[in-house]
């Protein structure tokens, strides 16, 4: 039994790729996941392409113009959604990793603007879904206290690949707390 109370010492950082924002119309196509520990120093990666017919894909993608800013990543998944990984077999490598990881500790879910994710979780993985701690950490309420409130920008590659999108949310998040230990004046104001 998970003991909802219990102090985290790691947090599971996902993003997941999908051909658009809606969890009951569009399709997974890519998911990447990484445990850190509070020093967001990696424990485990995992990266998958999840399996789907093109066509499908191709049709999901034409209903979504921001595809067309990212061609070579709507290729990319184009060509090699046919090969990736089953979806069932997705949720029971992360799973795994969860059960490894944080044993009967919560499961912290973090990422920039990770509600999108979890809420793709919830339609397609219902088990994991049930895994995770109802409070998460998102890297975009960061960003828009930082923005608003101290005009502080963090420029992100944006590669829009699962595994690439964690580590500059990881690298996002140190870039803020590294300015309030460099500002300690601001922390209170």
């Amino acid at each position: 039994m998970i003991d909802k109370h219990a102090r985290p010492t790691k947090l599971l950082w996902v993003d997941l790729e999908m051909t658009g924002l809606d969890p009951a119309k569009d399709i997974l196509l890519e998911v990447a996941a990484v445990v850190t520990d509070f020093n967001f120093q990696p424990l485990v990666s995992y990266e998958a392409i999840i399996r789907q017919d093109p066509e499908v894909v191709r049709l999901h993608m034409k209903q979504n113009s921001w595809w067309e800013e990212y061609s070579a990543n709507r290729d990319e998944f184009l060509q090699k959604t046919p090969n990736g990984k089953p979806s069932p077999q997705v949720e029971q490598e992360i799973l795994s990793i969860i059960e490894q990881q944080f044993k009967s500790e919560p499961v912290i879910l973090a990422g920039n603007s990770v509600h999108m994710d979890r809420a793709f979780i919830g339609h397609n993985w219902p088990v994991f879904y049930q895994k995770l701690h109802y409070r998460m950490l998102d890297v975009s309420a960061f960003k828009i206290v930082m923005r608003g409130k101290y005009d502080i920008e963090y420029e992100k590659k944006e590669s829009h690949r699962a595994l690439a999108d964690i580590h500059e949310s990881i690298a996002e998040l140190q870039h803020y707390l590294k300015w309030f230990k460099e500002h300690p004046e601001n922390i209170l104001h």
